[in-house]
């Protein structure tokens, strides 16, 4: 686990809410609700609230609306969800690249955004067979320039954990205990 730079905010002391984030396959939706039981909050994931919403998979709205409309989704639903007390949310891959959502979890009062980190290499080994959900998997040159891409700003969290060697429990400690 490392620390926040002296540039990014500090984590709030009690958080009432925990967001994690982190690039595909880093485990957000399997360490998620870990966090949440141990806790006694609720767990939401982003995407799921979407695709509830718009009765549609990611992928379709991608399709049908383009990722301008999804991006757009996708920031008035974490706008909404990240209000909420005893929470834990896990974000889709991209949404840290949206300055406007960035900004809002970063100072957001007793909100702890927690980056997963996690190799490419792991990455691919934890995703292989859903290509048919995560098309992107299967153009590895543009696989690995959203991560170059998107490494950076998941940094800015104000905790990150490397969890390419960890279970999704010892996950679930690291995060209680910078929660804590």
């Amino acid at each position: 686990m490392t620390a926040p730079s002296p540039s990014q905010p500090a984590p709030p002391l009690r958080p009432r809410r925990i967001v994690l984030t982190g690039f595909m396959g880093s485990g957000k939706t399997t360490v998620g609700p870990l966090v949440a039981r141990r806790l006694g909050w609720s767990f939401v994931d982003v995407d799921d609230v979407i695709e509830a919403e718009a009765g549609c998979t990611i992928a379709e709205l991608f399709r049908r609306d383009g990722e301008a409309a999804f991006r757009e989704r996708e920031r008035v639903a974490i706008a909404r969800l990240a209000a909420a007390d005893s929470l834990v949310l896990a974000l889709g891959g991209g949404a840290m690249e949206d300055a406007t959502t960035r900004s809002l979890l970063l100072t957001s009062p007793e909100t702890l955004l927690v980056h997963l980190e996690v190799e490419l290499a792991t990455t691919l080994a934890r995703c292989r067979g859903t290509e048919h959900q995560r098309p992107v998997l299967a153009d590895e040159a543009n696989l690995r320039g959203r991560y170059e891409r998107r490494m950076p700003l998941y940094r800015m969290a104000h905790v990150s954990i490397h969890v390419d060697t960890l279970t999704p429990e010892q996950v679930m400690e690291a995060i209680v205990r910078a929660a804590d």
